[in-house]
C-alpha cells in the first residue's frame, strides 16, 4: 500500500468541532441559551487525503555505464558449442543477450546445455544481474535453426498461412513451448513483409523465393503473423516482427547484397501500417532491416535512418524495443565499420543491436559506442533510453 502524509488541516478542523460543542454544552448548562432550539453547530468536513504515488523504480539502478552499453547487444554464437568470443562478450564487455547462430539436429538437451553456459554467467560481474535474452531464428521452412529430438519441423510460413488462424495459434503455442524447453525466451520471428503478389514471389530473394512469407496483403499477414506470435507469447516466449518497413518487394538479399532499395514502400502504405496491429497483440519487438527505402528516406539503410525508425514509434506508434537486423556479417552494412555500424543505429533511434553471424565484431561495437557515450551527454542519454527499455522488457 502506498504511504501517505498526515494532513495538518485535517487536525485543526477537528479540534475546532470538539470545542464548539463543549462551548455549546456549556451555555446551555449556565443557562444563557436561548428560549428556542439551540442553532446547529456546523462543522467543516475534512478533506479526503491524498495517496501519494509509489515512485516509479529505476530499471538502471546499480548499473554502471559499462552495463548499460552491454545490454544495447545480442551476440551470436554457435548453437552446437558456445562460442569462447561470445563467452567473453558477456564476462568482459556485459553483453546482455545472445543469438543461436547456425543449424543443429540435437535436439532441445544439446541445445539446453550450451544456452546454460551462457546464462550462468548472469551475475553483478558480468550483466549487472539483468538476465540474458536467448533468441534465435525458429520461423518454419529453410529457417529453422533448432531441429532434432524434442523439436518439430516447422512448415513454411506461407504454409502455416494455410491453417485456421486458432490452430496455428495453438501450434504455434506447441513450437513455443518446445523453445522454451531449450532455454530460448525469444524469436526472431514472425516474418511480418507482405511480398508483391503470388506470382512476383520469385523474384523476391530474402523472403518470397523462400517461403517466409504469411501471405501478399495486409489483412493476412496481421491475422496469420499474429496468430504465430500470440503462440509464441503464450510458450512464454518473446516474439519479434520483421523486418521494419518491408522486404516483400525488393530484388535482392540484404545479407549478400550492398545497396539494396526498395521503390514500393511509403510511410502510409500497407508494409508499415500491418505492424500497428501486430504489435498491439502484445509483447513483442520490432527489427528493422538494412534496406534502402527510397519513398522514405532514400539518404540511409534504414536501421540507421532516424525517419524510418521513427515511424516505430509515431506511425506504428510501438513502445517496445527496436532491433536491428545483423549488422555484424551483412553485407548491406559493410561499408561502414562495426563501431560506426552501432553508433549510427542506435542513433537513429534502435535500441538493440544484432551482431548474429560475426561476433568478433562486437569488442570494437561496444568499445565506440561506450566510446561515444563517455563523450557525447545526448548520446548518453539516448543509452541509458534503450538500456531502460530492454531491461524494463526483460522484467516483464
Amino acid at each position: 500500500m502506498p504511504r501517505t502524509a498526515s494532513d495538518p488541516r485535517r487536525t485543526t478542523n477537528a479540534l475546532r468541532a470538539a470545542g464548539a460543542l463543549v462551548l455549546a454544552g456549556m451555555l446551555v448548562l449556565a443557562g444563557c441559551a436561548p428560549a428556542s432550539a439551540p442553532a446547529p453547530t456546523t462543522t467543516t468536513a475534512a478533506p479526503t487525503p491524498t495517496a501519494t504515488p509509489t515512485p516509479t523504480a529505476d530499471p538502471l539502478a546499480g548499473l554502471s555505464l559499462e552495463e548499460r552499453v552491454g545490454q544495447l547487444f545480442m551476440v551470436g554464437t554457435d548453437v552446437s558449442a558456445a562460442t569462447p568470443a561470445t563467452l567473453s562478450a558477456i564476462t568482459d564487455r556485459h553483453a546482455g543477450s545472445i543469438f543461436l547462430h547456425g543449424r543443429t539436429q540435437s535436439g532441445t538437451a544439446a541445445v539446453a546445455a550450451v544456452v546454460d553456459q551462457f546464462t550462468g554467467l548472469v551475475g553483478s560481474g558480468a550483466t549487472g544481474g539483468i538476465r540474458l535474452w536467448v533468441a534465435t531464428d525458429q520461423e518454419g521452412g529453410e529457417v529453422q535453426v533448432l531441429r532434432g529430438p524434442g523439436f518439430d519441423d516447422m512448415p513454411y510460413a506461407i504454409r502455416q498461412a494455410d491453417l485456421p488462424d486458432d490452430q496455428l495459434h495453438a501450434q504455434a503455442a506447441v513450437w513455443g513451448g518446445q523453445l522454451a524447453a531449450a532455454g530460448v525466451d525469444m524469436n526472431l520471428a514472425p516474418v511480418a513483409d507482405i511480398v508483391t503478389s503470388h506470382d512476383a514471389r520469385f523474384s523476391n530473394p530474402p523472403i518470397g523465393a523462400l517461403g517466409r512469407q504469411y501471405g501478399y496483403d495486409e489483412a493476412t499477414v496481421a491475422a496469420k503473423a499474429g496468430a504465430f506470435a500470440q503462440g509464441m507469447r503464450d510458450a512464454g516466449v518473446l516474439p519479434v516482427f520483421k523486418h521494419f518497413p518491408g522486404l516483400g518487394h525488393v530484388t535482392a538479399n540484404t545479407d549478400t547484397t550492398a545497396n539494396v532499395v526498395d521503390t514500393t514502400v511509403t510511410a502510409d502504405g500497407p508494409d508499415v501500417s500491418v505492424y500497428r496491429s501486430l504489435t498491439a497483440g502484445g509483447p513483442s519487438a520490432v527489427m528493422v532491416s538494412t534496406a534502402i527505402y527510397q519513398n522514405i528516406d532514400p539518404a540511409a539503410p534504414a536501421v540507421f535512418s532516424p525517419t524510418v525508425v521513427g515511424l516505430v514509434r509515431s506511425t506504428v506508434g510501438f513502445d517496445g524495443v527496436i532491433m536491428t537486423d545483423d549488422l555484424s556479417a551483412a553485407v548491406a552494412a559493410q561499408a561502414w565499420s562495426p563501431g560506426d555500424r552501432a553508433v549510427l543505429a542506435l542513433s537513429a533511434g534502435v535500441d538493440l543491436v544484432l551482431a548474429s553471424a560475426d561476433p568478433t565484431v562486437f569488442a570494437a561495437m561496444y568499445d565506440a559506442v561506450l566510446a561515444k557515450a563517455q563523450s557525447d551527454p545526448a548520446f548518453a542519454r539516448r543509452v541509458d533510453e534503450a538500456a531502460a527499455r530492454i531491461v524494463a522488457a526483460k522484467a516483464r
